[in-house]
């Protein structure tokens, strides 16, 4: 396991080269095609390379993810490493691990009927090109084992994860000389900090009592306005992130962003955007909760946590279509995304023996 993990590190996938991804994905098929004895599908889309195995009627989803956020030539600064227990290097934990447990997990088992595995190319930027593989083959399963990383560095799973929904506040405005006539203007600049503090006081309204919206973040990011110093702004941008824990409070924030009304006379809203990645909810995943913490306490493995988390995976979207859930069952270890992105060794053949145990018991 550990050689297949390195030989996975030390090809890098970042999400916006395709070359690199095209190099991932023939490593990750060989990978598969050597522990489970057949070759894989590879679907690209738009120049993203993706890889599905099916065996017999799908059952069980295996989902995955084999791009990394970090740019090739990371490897040089983050070299691989393995010291005092864990292994480091670029996308080590997020998911390269994952990968290399799900198929040796899978090469323990006598039999994979009723079994698919789908690993995508773009998880990192919002699998723009393999949402509907994503979603079609889960309609046709009963159940989906994601294999992102533990919630923390404990190994528990993820039961529940916010939807994710981003927003573009346009403000047209008229631009003037600012020194000669600014009366003559509409400033969308002055026009944006009016939305930045009624966006703010959404999300404040959402801490602040209303149950639906309990758990809802609404947070102004990207903000951009004007063309010259010496002009009246004539156009500005807000980009908004919000996070929801259900559909319902998704559908009330939308609703609450486009009832939006500009302050400044004259000025103008556009607002674009929307509904990202849905809401993972607790019940999609109890059921699969459940069956594995029975199975690690077969496994002797201790009882198992559920945490709920801010971030959202492609387990978001196999939920969102009716296919029950389980997330977080890859890697455990810390850093994802950072410096310090590393995988516990330790862990990593007890989590694929669960995995296994699962695979078997929704497979069949």
């Amino acid at each position: 396991m550990l050689a297949d993990l390195e030989e996975l590190v030390r090809c890098e996938s970042f999400s916006a080269d395709h070359t690199a991804l095209a190099r991932s994905a023939e490593t990750v098929g060989a990978l598969g095609a050597r522990l489970t004895g057949a070759e894989p599908e590879t679907i690209v889309v738009d120049g993203v390379p993706h890889l599905r195995w099916c065996f017999g009627t799908p059952r069980v989803l295996l989902l995955g993810h084999h791009d990394t956020v970090w740019p090739v030539g990371s490897l040089r600064t983050r070299p691989w490493s393995v010291t005092a227990g864990a292994a480091r290097g670029p996308g080590v934990l997020d998911m390269k691990a994952g990968l290399v447990q799900l198929f040796h997990a899978l090469a323990s088992l006598p039999a994979l009927d009723g079994v698919c595995v789908l690993i995508n190319g773009d998880e990192e930027i919002g699998s723009p090109t393999s949402r509907e593989l994503i979603e079609e083959t889960a309609r046709r399963c009963t159940a989906a084992l994601v294999l992102e990383p533990a919630a923390d560095g404990r190994g528990a799973l993820k039961t529940a994860r916010k939807g994710a929904s981003r927003y573009e506040v346009g403000i047209i405005g008229r631009a003037a000389h600012a020194g000669l006539e600014p009366h003559r203007g509409i400033n969308a600049s002055v026009e944006a900090a009016h939305q930045v503090l009624a966006l703010a006081g959404i999300g404040a309204a959402a801490r602040d009592g209303d149950p639906l919206l309990g758990g809802v973040t609404v947070t102004p990011t990207l903000l951009s306005a004007g063309s010259s110093a010496n002009t009246v702004p004539a156009r500005a941008r807000v980009s908004v992130d919000v996070r929801v824990p259900s559909r319902a409070a998704q559908q009330r924030i939308d609703t609450l962003i486009r009832e939006l009304v500009p302050r400044t006379p004259g000025a103008r809203l556009e607002i674009t955007g929307g509904a990202g990645r849905p809401p993972l909810e607790p019940a999609s995943s109890a059921g699969l909760f459940a069956l594995a913490s029975d199975l690690a306490a077969e496994l002797g493995q201790g009882p198992l946590r559920g945490l709920a988390v801010g971030g959202v995976s492609d387990g978001n979207r196999t939920a969102a279509v009716g296919c029950p859930t389980l997330d977080g069952l890859g890697a455990v270890g810390g850093g994802a995304h950072a410096d310090h992105e590393f995988v516990r060794l330790d862990r990593m053949i007890p989590r694929a023996r669960l995995l296994a145990r699962l695979v078997a018991r929704t497979a069949s």
